[in-house]
């Protein structure tokens, strides 16, 4: 039942999605690469979220929220801000200049050689980062959620990781590579209901393990442990909530307005009013997801805590979870949507990926003259490159010590911040010249990876004597010093004016503003309501089971 339920279902998705783009044509770059800028807000909406909603926040985050309760939730709550943010400044900067990628409106500011570090940058942290991760996460939670070791009978979890990476990678490959971005954008909003539907079955079959009355269950976990449902981090948190205007506020930003995976769905837009839209739709989704991202990591630590599971590792928590309290005719059915939550990050990264090699590196840097078709048939056979050298490096991701979500975060802020720095000073700053960006973009990368791999203290976890993301912070801000300076010294002759392409409409929705404005106040209740301030006046001893209920560690 479990198997037929998971081809099922699977199958289904790939028939709607078949059906709805079988006639679309990819003779163009921007009908293969931005899907012939004809996405509207739903389907805008939709893949951006898939596109964030994978294995890697719901393994990551929940494996978080097992360790350190609520204050994980920034993560998601305060992307809902950034949403606004991208909405309404970035998103009408972005169409106006009629782009396909972030490097190609750093050109436009800036000079081919910043879009080309940029360019590189992108696709090598793509390749060595996100993607690999990305698989990892996705071959975990499944290897829990199906069983594998069952149904295959292959005992070694390295090998059943390998196996599983593999056979995701290859199917998600013929998604990215052969039907472009609307292929991508379509599947992923198929399998984002899907994955509501099965994230909200997951809690609610979690909570009625805890209680008869699924309502009366928070309450119980509440009591037996109020810590979990603190908002604030304390000192000892994976995230502190110092860092909440620090590294996780620029994470978010970044994320959310300049990540090329996320965003060229937005570049699809047929509107600025349809763009506007689907970001903000997104937005209102943002601050409600930790009621699957969140709260089931809570209630796997509970039911841990009374030995009604074990969990071996924060990260293997979910993935226990879900083979615990779900029902086995839906396990198939959950499966089906995971691995399409796999596939829309795995499908929207490859796909982010052979664009900015295609338009940024081989038309910008190697053959200038190559037709559409020409760019179209290489971005196709570097993604399928790209595709073997991640599926290749995720299984190493199981020697990684500590939490998996947050290794991406930090391995995300190698390249997010000194890119973000030098978008926020080109929209800013008009007359900052070329070269600023040059050297805020090699100076950043570089010194983010010594701060990650030579300056770190693996005891403290401490860089530089401050915390990770206070270090992101105190980075962003010099980056952006060093290119005023330089600007201020020697300074564009014209300042920068970015004009309209003409390419999309930029009316804007009536009702941005509003929506924008709800979300902000939504989450500055939200965070006031569940927050205890207390812990940041004494010394905080991470919350984590008992030593007698303490998870052994991964086999």
């Amino acid at each position: 039942m479990q198997i037929l339920s998971f081809v099922f279902f699977t199958g289904l998705v790939g028939a709607i999605t078949f059906c709805l783009t079988r006639r679309d044509k990819h003779d163009s770059s921007d009908s293969y690469f931005l899907a012939g800028r004809s996405l509207t807000g739903g389907f805008i909406a939709g893949s951006l979220m898939l596109t964030n909603l994978s294995t890697e926040q719901l393994v990551g985050l929940n494996g978080g929220a097992f360790k350190n309760g609520l204050s994980v939730m920034c993560w998601e709550v305060i992307a809902g801000c950034s949403l606004v943010l991208m909405g309404l400044f970035f998103l009408p900067r972005y169409l106006k200049a009629g782009i396909a990628t972030v490097p190609e409106f750093l050109e436009k500011r800036y000079d081919k050689l910043t879009r080309s570090i940029t360019s590189l940058i992108f696709i090598v942290a793509y390749t060595g980062i996100l993607l690999p991760i990305v698989l990892y996460t996705g071959a975990t939670g499944l290897d829990g959620i199906l069983d594998v070791q069952e149904l295959t009978g292959i005992e070694s979890r390295s090998a059943r990781i390998w196996l599983i990476v593999w056979i995701i990678g290859v199917i998600g490959s013929l998604y990215a590579i052969f039907g472009g971005l609307r292929t991508v954008a379509v599947s992923d909003t198929i399998n984002g209901f899907g994955l509501l539907v099965g994230g909200i079955l997951i809690t609610w079959f979690g909570l009625s393990a805890i209680d008869a009355n699924p309502f009366s269950a928070i309450s119980t976990m509440k009591e037996a442990h109020p810590e979990k449902f603190n908002s604030i981090g304390g000192p000892k948190s994976d995230v502190p909530f110092s860092t909440l205007f620090t590294g996780v506020l620029l994470l978010n930003l970044f994320y959310w307005c300049t990540n090329q995976q996320i965003i060229q769905r937005t570049f699809g837009a047929t509107s600025l009013r349809e763009g506007q839209k689907g970001v903000l739709i997104a937005g209102c989704l943002k601050v409600l997801a930790p009621i699957i991202l969140v709260l089931p990591g809570i209630i796997a630590f509970y039911l841990h805590s009374n030995g009604k599971i074990n969990v071996e590792s924060q990260d293997l928590a979910y993935g226990t979870l879900v083979q615990s309290v779900l029902p086995t005719w839906l396990a198939g059915f959950f499966g089906a949507v995971l691995v399409g939550a796999i596939l829309s990050s795995f499908n929207s990264a490859l796909n982010s990926t052979a664009t900015l090699f295609s338009l940024g590196v081989y038309r910008g840097m190697i053959k200038r003259e190559a037709t559409d078709q020409q760019v179209i048939g290489v971005g196709k056979i570097f993604g399928a490159v790209i595709a073997l050298i991640s599926m290749t490096a995720a299984p190493f991701l199981l020697n990684v010590k500590g939490g998996i979500f947050e290794h991406l975060q930090f391995m995300n802020g190698l390249y997010f911040i000194p890119i973000f720095a030098v978008v926020v000073v080109g929209f800013a700053a008009k007359r900052v010249p070329p070269i600023a960006a040059s050297v805020a973009l090699v100076v950043g990368f570089t010194v983010m990876c010594l701060g990650h791999f030579v300056w770190k203290d693996e005891t403290t976890g401490l860089t530089l004597g401050m915390h990770g993301y206070h270090f992101l912070g105190a980075v962003f801000v010099s980056l952006i010093a060093i290119m005023l300076v330089i600007g201020a010294i020697k300074p564009k002759e014209k300042a920068w004016e970015n004009v309209h392409s003409g390419d999309v409409d930029l009316t804007p929705w009536g009702l941005a503003k509003p929506v924008g404005a709800g979300i902000v106040i939504f989450v500055l209740v939200l965070y006031a309501s569940l927050a205890d301030f207390s812990v940041l006046k004494k010394e905080e001893k991470p919350s984590e089971p008992t030593k007698s209920e303490a998870p052994a560690e991964p086999k």
